[in-house]
């Protein structure tokens, strides 16, 4: 853990009231072998005058010890099935794992600047838990105090138990429930529903899958060595845009679109194709290798029915834009926004079926060669969460590698703010491309 941060505490903190003993079945979409990890968030505060810490070391942990009442599954254990495929949560109040920890050098500002490098800030998350499914906590909440007096929450989910959306949810909960000064009727605590079995193939029909399409889950051939040229000596970046780059980037992208000019992009479109294309080019792959932008598409009102609000579970499909190095590096931005607006238009109730059974059935798992993955956590509302203490300064993630974040910016709602690590020989060209629409 190294002497950045030194560990004050660490507790198991179990529901405040008796909950089910029971074992739960997690969905297809849960059970996906590229989900068996942590979603690792990191909030700043800023510091606040006069403010216990004693006492708000004290809510934090007793807001959690009410939240782990409706969220009961995140005070149990997940494990593979013993009978069957997929994944189940043994529920008996085992406990989530709450952190008091003391920073010796970082202040708030800190936070502004990417880190220096990936695993800079894995301090501030000191139960790093990297398989899920060994009977570690699924749930890990470190509260950390910094140096001006400012405090950083950094919290570990199991992706297996929720996606963003669902993360988001119970964080919401977690801190209305630590904010003495939000009234009880103001509380707009959502109801958490479980009803995994709605997004499980059913028995006795199978669903006949096209591979074709279903990119995210084919391989292309890899021509030069691409794990290694993209994960090798990684340096951290943040990049802001706001309203007017964003605008400027959808003028840009009709304008070179070949769908036309009467196209319309939203901001997630050109932004990723933006970056798809800044990052491709800044590293150089051969202009034959086949280049995939991978990215979440909620499900949620895509189905018919739509899932029941208060849904936590994962409740997403990967899109997936694909195309050659050169095409991609040599065409508009319009080009990229292209792919990525029809894969999202890809997207529904039969794909939803047909993806449920690959990973069901086939085991199906995205090939990592080839990819860029983005990761939308500016739509969120992470930056809204106030436990007593604030809206959060700062929103990213514990580490920084080379999945692409789309990260909220405080008092600027439109604004994004694009973090991904790049090889070191790459990031003057990134900063360069990134910055250079017309590029």
């Amino acid at each position: 853990m190294g002497t950045s941060v030194r560990v004050k505490e660490a507790s198991v903190i179990t529901p405040s009231e008796p909950t089910p003993r029971c074992v739960l079945a997690l969905s297809a979409l849960d059970s996906q072998l590229f989900l068996r990890f942590t979603i690792e968030y990191l909030l700043v505060y800023k510091p606040s005058p006069g403010l216990d810490q004693p006492n708000t070391t004290a809510r934090l942990k007793s807001a959690l010890a009410k939240a782990l009442v409706p969220y009961y599954p995140f005070a149990g254990r997940v494990r593979p099935k013993p009978d069957g495929p997929g994944l189940e949560v043994v529920c008996a109040a085992q406990g989530a794992v709450f952190i008091e920890a003391f920073a010796v050098r970082y202040k708030a500002n800190d936070f502004e600047k990417a880190p220096k490098t990936v695993a800079q800030w894995r301090p501030l998350l000191s139960l790093h838990v990297a398989d899920v499914l060994k009977g570690s906590p699924p749930l890990v909440v470190q509260l950390t105090w910094l140096v001006d007096g400012a405090a950083a929450i950094a919290i570990g989910i199991n992706h297996c138990l929720c996606d963003g959306i669902g993360s988001a949810e119970f964080l919401n909960h977690f801190a209305e429930l630590a904010n003495e000064r939000l009234e009880t009727s103001y509380m707009r605590i959502q109801k958490p529903v479980w009803e995994r079995h709605l997004l499980k193939p059913p028995r006795g029909e199978e669903t006949r899958v096209d591979s074709a399409s279903h990119p995210e889950f084919s391989r292309v051939p890899d021509l030069c060595s691409f794990m290694n040229k993209v994960s090798t000596g990684l340096k951290p970046t943040s990049i802001t845009f706001d309203k007017t780059r964003l605008n400027e980037l959808k003028r840009v992208a009709r304008c070179t679109s070949e769908d036309g000019e009467a196209a319309r992009y939203t901001s997630f479109e050109v932004l990723a194709a933006h970056v798809w294309k800044s990052w491709a080019r800044a590293i150089g792959f051969p202009g034959d290798q086949k280049l995939k932008l991978v990215f979440s598409i909620n499900v949620r009102n895509r189905l018919k029915p739509g899932l029941p609000e208060g849904y936590y579970g994962n409740a997403f499909v990967l899109g997936c834009a694909e195309t050659s190095a050169r095409e991609l590096e040599e065409r508009g931005v319009g080009f990229g926004s292209g792919l990525v607006k029809r894969a999202k238009e890809r997207v529904g109730k039969e794909h939803v079926r047909e993806v449920m059974e690959w990973v069901w059935e086939r085991k199906g798992c995205p090939d990592p060669v080839g990819v860029l993955i983005v990761s939308q956590w500016s739509r969120l509302g992470l930056e809204n969460i106030d436990v007593g203490l604030g809206k959060a300064w700062h929103v990213g993630p514990v580490c920084c590698d080379r999945y692409c974040l789309f990260l909220p910016v405080r008092d600027e709602c439109v604004s994004v703010k694009v973090m991904v690590a790049v090889p070191t020989s790459a990031v003057d060209n990134y900063h360069l491309f990134m910055r250079s629409s017309h590029l």
